[in-house]
């Protein structure tokens, strides 16, 4: 069995969906556009950057999910999906999780986008496997604060490898383990991995791909 690791933002998804989250809010008129918008501009362009302090990220994400009831936030998600993340997802990219799900393979989307975001997304390529960073909840709601480890960086690592230990899995147990990414923030996991391939990936990305001849693909 190979193991196959598929980045979310800007990698399957031809955009962000953390980004796209905050914006659907915005124009639901739950967030305010001047306070809100700018702060999300800078936390992408962090993100980007390599800069990202993912603890001040995620106190600012994850704090509009406790203002509101599970059902509302539910129903805004929905509508969401519909209008921002299926036409982020190409044809390509649904085509690459279809080889690996047809090969066999062990499929999971790893993201540092939180799980409430993305469970929906995962279910929409098919994928059941999904390793995120955990919202806090207290009796089905939210409560604004980050459970355990967030799933960015090295991080990424640490969660996948409770994952598989959870499952009764090792690294030794596959012939070949895949990651597609686009980031410079998952070179850990990049290197980590027998198969890394850089998908529409950000410069210093590139570089490190080219460097060591790592595949460079685009799903765009």
């Amino acid at each position: 069995m190979n193991l196959a690791l598929f980045d979310l933002d800007n990698t399957l998804l031809a955009g962000d969906s953390d980004f796209q989250w905050g914006q659907h809010l915005i124009e639901q008129g739950v967030l305010d556009r001047e306070v809100h918008e700018a702060r999300n501009i800078e936390f992408y362009e962090q993100y980007k950057a390599g800069t990202l302090d993912i603890q001040e990220f995620l106190d600012f994400q994850l704090k509009p999910l406790s203002r509101h009831p599970r059902s509302q936030l539910d129903a805004w998600h929905r509508d969401f999906m519909e209008k921002r993340i299926l036409p982020l997802i190409t044809l390509q990219a649904r085509k690459l999780v279809n080889r690996h799900m047809l090969g066999g393979d062990l499929c999971v989307i790893i993201t540092a986008t939180n799980s409430f975001v993305t469970g929906p997304i995962a279910r929409a390529f098919g994928i059941n496997h999904l390793i995120a960073t955990e919202p806090e909840q207290r009796d089905g709601e939210f409560t604004g604060r980050v459970s355990g480890p967030p799933c960015f960086r090295e991080g990424k690592i640490m969660r996948l490898e409770s994952w598989l230990d959870h499952h009764n899995l090792t690294w030794l147990s596959f012939l070949e383990s895949w990651f597609y990414s686009d980031s410079l923030n998952d070179l850990p996991l990049l290197k980590k991995v027998t198969r890394p391939v850089a998908v529409d990936p950000d410069a210093t990305l590139r570089a490190h791909a080219e460097k060591n001849g790592w595949p460079v693909i685009s799903l765009r």
